[in-house]
């Protein structure tokens, strides 16, 4: 419906979170109805006097909670499932949140927390600290990513503690481009990317991708092309496809890079997972000029808020980013990050790791049986999100029927940045608690994909 004007409740919630109610109110009474075009963003927010940022963020969260559809160069569509609000009411099971099985034992969390209570700088948490993080959460930091990622560069001196991985990307973003400026990526990415772009005003230029994952020379003429100075990636398991990035492409990106000037921000959210065969990092091997964002949300718990940054090596770039973290928070958090360096200092953070890695794997496996080859291969033995290759319109419908089965899958179009990105459906293993439902789902999905499964499509010509 391009005139579309929705009613915006009061009260108080962000914007665009009532924004999004007020889609959910008329997509559930019949207002908005499956199928119907939304305006477009900023003639929406033209319309409401909102920001093209607010309207942006509430079409992308209502996307990933499956209200909406988008296409590029299409636009936002009421999803064909939206007018089943039953299903959503109840809760269906999670297969879209790419989180970790949560590893960390009341054991070991209570044991971390009487050892904080033992410690003489407990009270520094309270006051604020240095802009770069707690010194403890920096060592702590540094150590596990020399032990964990390989990264022989990282020093607490270097490092920068910032709220997780997609507080990093934000921090690195804003220290390199400015609204308008052009961002490379993935042509298919992690859906956080697209977030901040629209937010703060940065173009999105997808690269062109094969199966071996981004492709030089497709990076070479987008950097002529677009005149970008910032290429991003996520090189290891990539987000949604699960390529890893061998190291003979890795040379040649680096080669493009060093050519054109560019700046690779390093999501290295997943590197963890992939310890056996994953190359050498960028920032190992480019050094002068990579910016590594590594949270620890994946490999030991989304809930402590904590992630690192490195940046190359200089105190231009690091000075922009220090006036990030003061303009978006003023300083970081502590008590997570000192609870972090306490594991990490008594071995626990090992434990937890080697838990949800081993959990992450015997979960890999059991999808691969269910699905068999539905699903790419992915990049290591064990990844918390599978990628299943299928035409966009059959993710479309899969997703659906998904929903309608009581399963919720990432919505096709969220990773979506380029017309030409790999197309399908991203399965995410680790929200749902207990394996055996994990079994239950992955069963159903494969009945789903089974030929004449889609009852609902008898009779359609």
């Amino acid at each position: 419906m391009a005139n579309w004007l929705p009613n915006i409740p009061e009260g108080p919630s962000p914007l665009y979170e009532r924004l999004i109610a007020a889609l959910e109110h008329d997509v559930h009474h019949g207002i908005l109805r499956p199928g119907e075009r939304l305006p477009p963003h900023r003639d929406l927010a033209h319309r409401l006097s909102l920001s093209v940022g607010t309207v942006s963020r509430a079409y992308g969260e209502a996307e990933r909670r499956g209200l909406l559809s988008s296409h590029v160069g299409r636009g936002s569509y009421v999803a064909d499932h939206a007018t089943v609000p039953l299903a959503m009411d109840a809760g269906p099971a999670d297969m879209a949140q790419n989180a970790p099985p949560l590893a960390p034992s009341e054991r070991w969390l209570n044991e971390g927390l009487n050892s904080l209570r033992q410690r003489a700088d407990l009270l520094d948490c309270l006051n604020y600290p240095p802009p770069e993080g707690l010194l403890a959460a920096r060592h702590a930091g540094a150590s596990w990513l020399r032990r964990r990622h390989r990264m022989t560069r990282a020093t607490a001196d270097r490092l920068i503690q910032c709220n997780g991985g997609q507080h990093g990307l934000a921090l690195a973003f804003s220290a390199l481009a400015r609204p308008g400026d052009t961002i490379l990526c993935e042509a298919a990415t992690y859906a956080g990317i697209k977030t901040l772009a629209a937010h703060a005003g940065y173009n999105l230029h997808g690269v062109t991708m094969d199966d071996r994952g981004i492709d030089p020379e497709a990076i070479a003429r987008a950097a002529r092309d677009t005149g970008a100075r910032i290429l991003v990636l996520i090189p290891t398991l990539q987000n949604p496809t699960t390529i890893t990035l061998d190291p003979a492409r890795r040379a040649d990106i680096i080669a493009i890079a060093r050519q054109y000037d560019l700046t690779i921000v390093e999501d290295e959210a997943y590197r963890v997972f992939a310890p056996e065969n994953a190359p050498d990092s960028f920032a190992e091997l480019a050094p002068e000029r990579t910016l590594l964002v590594a949270g620890i949300s994946k490999p030991i718990a989304p809930g402590l808020r904590l992630g690192f940054v490195l940046p190359p090596d200089g105190d231009a770039l690091r000075d922009r980013l220090f006036m990030g973290l003061r303009a978006f928070g003023y300083s970081p958090p502590t008590l997570g990050p000192l609870l972090f360096s306490q594991w990490e200092q008594d071995g626990t953070a090992d434990k937890i790791a080697d838990a949800v890695l081993a959990e992450s794997e015997a979960r890999t496996r059991l999808a691969q049986d269910v699905l068999g080859t539905a699903l790419a291969k992915p990049g290591a033995k064990r990844s918390l999100h599978l990628w299943m290759p299928m035409p966009a319109i059959d993710a479309e419908r899969l997703t659906s029927r998904a929903l309608r089965a009581g399963i919720a899958l990432t919505p096709p179009g969220a990773p979506i940045v380029a017309s030409n990105a790999p197309s399908g459906l991203r399965i995410c293993l680790g929200a749902i608690r207990e394996r055996g439902k994990l079994e239950t789902c992955l069963r159903a999905l494969h009945g789903l994909l089974q030929p004449g499964s889609d009852k609902s499509a008898l009779g359609v010509v």
